[in-house]
C-alpha cells in the first residue's frame, strides 16, 4: 500500500499540529495533495486507466472544496497551507 498509517500520521502531525487530529482542514488538504501526487504519477505511466482518472478528479474537487471553506472561514490559514504545500491560489476573488 502506498499510504501506510505511519505516513498518514506523519502528514497529520506536520500539517494538523497533532497526528490524531485527522479532521483539521490543513491535514485533510495535505493528505489529499499527497494522494493527488501519487495518482498523477500513476497516470503518467498508465494513460488509459480511466477509473484512476475519475478518482483523481474527485480528489481534486474535494481538496478544492476544503480550500474554499478555509478561504471563507480563515484567510490566514488558507494562505499558510497554500504556501506550505506550494499550491496555486485557485479561489477567485470577487
Amino acid at each position: 500500500m502506498y499510504l501506510s498509517s505511519e505516513k498518514k500520521a506523519e502528514i497529520f502531525k506536520k500539517h494538523g499540529e497533532v497526528e490524531t487530529n485527522t479532521g483539521s482542514a490543513e491535514g485533510q488538504v495535505a493528505l489529499f495533495t499527497y494522494r493527488i501526487a501519487h495518482l498523477t504519477e500513476h497516470l503518467k505511466k498508465n494513460r488509459k486507466d480511466f477509473s484512476t482518472q475519475l478518482s483523481l478528479q474527485k480528489l481534486v474537487g474535494k481538496r478544492r472544496g476544503i480550500l474554499a471553506y478555509l478561504y471563507k472561514k480563515d484567510i490566514e490559514r488558507y494562505r499558510a497551507i497554500i504556501k506550505t504545500l506550494e499550491l496555486r491560489d485557485i479561489i477567485k476573488q470577487k
